[in-house]
């Protein structure tokens, strides 16, 4: 038996869940039409930083990797516990990580619905507390956080075609390294939306590209219950889920293959979250 929710709106349509699954409702209206529609603002004036061929990507500076470790450390001591005190943090099948260590050797790739603003730490937390390199839009790099994403591994995906060779050049040494990399292949966040939006390409080019293995986490959510409800009723408890590796076919097309692994990513995702119909199919490209 599964529970409908079309009364959340048009992007909600169609979309039905198991019976024991917690959907919340949503903060704000979404577009029923287009599912890349950028929903948060950017905070503060924008900079004026041009994302070319003059931007450096991947920061070699002492300064860099001094911040780069210092982030890290305040994200292991502050923000992981208070995830699993404010947030109710539970992570489900991490024993696939320790369990596949050896396909992880030359690097991999992980991808997760975009649907909180700390899904980034839930993300690292269900990793082990591994060190991520995120390929983001270069947008928010120009707002008031852009430092803090570059410093925590963000990496500002060129708007400007001369940027691209620099761009791929810090991804090859990143993964000459055996770095791991997550996208959000969502590409922007809707807070507590439940659905599984389309996805972009890109992640599974890029693992085919490097021949690395693609992990899908899922993002759902719990109401939220007993002491924690001192921290507010408007945000719900969260838990995320952790996939098994999906794998490049080196053999197929790089075109077949990497729609191939975006297919199985999606459907893996709305499987680990119990959703019984999606209004999304994997991609709309």
């Amino acid at each position: 038996m599964s529970k409908d929710y079309s009364s959340f709106g048009a992007a909600y349509r169609d979309f039905k869940v198991k019976e024991e699954v917690y959907v919340p409702e949503p903060p704000e209206e979404f577009s029923g039409d287009n599912p890349f529609t950028k929903m948060a603002p950017i905070r503060g004036e924008l900079k004026d930083i041009k994302f070319d061929g003059t931007y450096t990507y991947l920061d070699k500076s002492l300064k860099f990797k001094i911040m780069h470790i210092l982030i890290y450390l305040t994200t292991w001591l502050l923000a992981f516990p208070l995830n699993r005190i404010r947030f109710g943090l539970r992570i489900e099948g991490r024993e696939k990580i320790r369990r596949n260590r050896k396909l992880f050797a030359n690097g991999m790739m992980t991808v997760c619905n975009h649907v909180h603003r700390w899904d980034m730490i839930c993300v690292l937390q269900a990793m082990r507390y591994r060190m991520a390199w995120i390929p983001m839009y270069a947008q928010p790099f120009r707002g008031k956080d852009g430092y803090l994403m570059k410093y925590i591994g963000g990496l500002a995906i060129p708007d400007e075609h001369s940027g691209l060779r620099k761009f791929d050049k810090a991804l090859n040494e990143l993964h000459a390294g055996k770095k791991w990399f997550h996208i959000f292949p969502e590409s922007c966040s809707w807070r507590f939306y439940a659905p599984l939006r389309p996805f972009k390409i890109g992640a599974f080019n890029m693992a085919y590209r490097f021949a690395i293995p693609v992990v899908p986490l899922m993002i759902s959510f719990r109401p939220r219950t007993g002491w924690r409800k001192l921290f507010g009723n408007r945000e719900p408890l969260i838990t995320i889920r952790v996939g098994d590796p999906i794998l490049p076919d080196l053999n197929a097309p790089r075109k077949e293959e990497a729609a191939r692994m975006r297919d199985t990513a999606h459907k893996t995702m709305l499987d680990m979250a119990g959703i019984v119909s999606n209004p999304w199919p994997s991609t709309i490209d």
